[in-house]
């Protein structure tokens, strides 16, 4: 019997040690697992930004925040924005709130801007124009592409810049309004951006490739597990065409809500303002 119990005592021993080791070795694996989850993803970054605008077509829609921050001469403007985008047909509504202007009066009404392409279109948007009709804006016309004029940045246009990626590397795995992404940092050509984009941002974006300062362009993007992008920042630079004074500006747009819906009409002719605009 004193065997007997030594035994059953061995064998509880080798028991608890077993499943210590289990344990053990558990722990490695998911340490090992964790290791590999933050670590970088594969594919080149280059290659991974340059089809990101795919990703978003796939998705079909999404709702987007935008932020357009222009410093110059000291002083610091700051244009927020919100609104749907739908990347297959191309057409975005955004509403867009001005800063206060400096003399303190109330608070300037949103300007309603429709994004299509070749065109932007704004209610609200110039002094003396009609309450109830549009100010079109032919995007050919902009030597910025449409990048900065609305006051936003065109989401599929921001996403179509990353075809120009030149350089990027991977910083780091976070998270943007509770989703896990892949932070890469970067820079793009406009030129080259330009001939890979689609038909209808191929125009604009030569242009800004013309009329910026430099057809380079620093970002941070930030990519979902499914390659969509959630965050993407990109710093701008023109020459301001009165002072000749160099403009930074800071776009950022923020991409969730993905298969929202997206119901863009465009306004009717007799609806577009054909009218002088009064500057302000």
């Amino acid at each position: 019997m004193a065997r007997g119990r030594q035994h059953r005592r061995t064998h509880g021993v080798m028991a608890v040690a077993g499943v210590v080791c289990c344990l053990g070795l558990g722990a490695a694996g998911c340490a090992r697992s964790d290791a590999v989850a933050q670590g970088p993803p594969a594919g080149d970054p280059v290659q991974v930004l340059r089809t990101a605008a795919d990703a978003l077509v796939e998705a079909g829609s999404s709702r987007t925040r935008t932020s357009l921050e222009m410093a110059t001469g000291g002083t610091r403007v700051t244009i927020l924005g919100k609104g749907v985008y739908d990347y297959r047909k191309r057409l975005g509504r955004l509403e867009v709130r001005l800063p206060q202007d400096p003399a303190g009066a109330a608070d300037r009404r949103p300007i309603t801007e429709l994004l299509a392409p070749g065109a932007l279109y704004m209610k609200n948007r110039g002094a003396g124009v009609p309450a109830d009709k549009w100010v079109r804006v032919d995007t050919a016309t902009l030597s910025d592409g449409n990048l900065v004029t609305g006051g936003a940045t065109d989401p599929f246009a921001a996403a179509e810049v990353l075809r120009g990626t030149s350089s990027a590397a991977f910083v780091g795995r976070t998270e943007v309004a509770g989703a896990r992404v892949r932070h890469y940092r970067g820079t793009a050509d406009l030129e080259a951006a330009s001939q890979a984009a689609s038909e209808v941002n191929r125009g604009p974006l030569g242009a800004a490739a013309k009329g910026f300062a430099t057809a380079r362009v620093p970002f941070d993007v930030y990519l979902d597990d499914e390659g969509r992008i959630r965050k993407i920042r990109h710093r701008f630079s023109f020459v301001n065409g009165e002072r000749r004074e160099p403009v930074a500006v800071a776009s950022t747009t923020l991409l969730y809500g993905f298969g929202a819906p997206a119901d863009v009409r465009l306004p009717a002719g007799e609806d577009i303002y054909a009218g002088r605009i009064a500057q302000e």
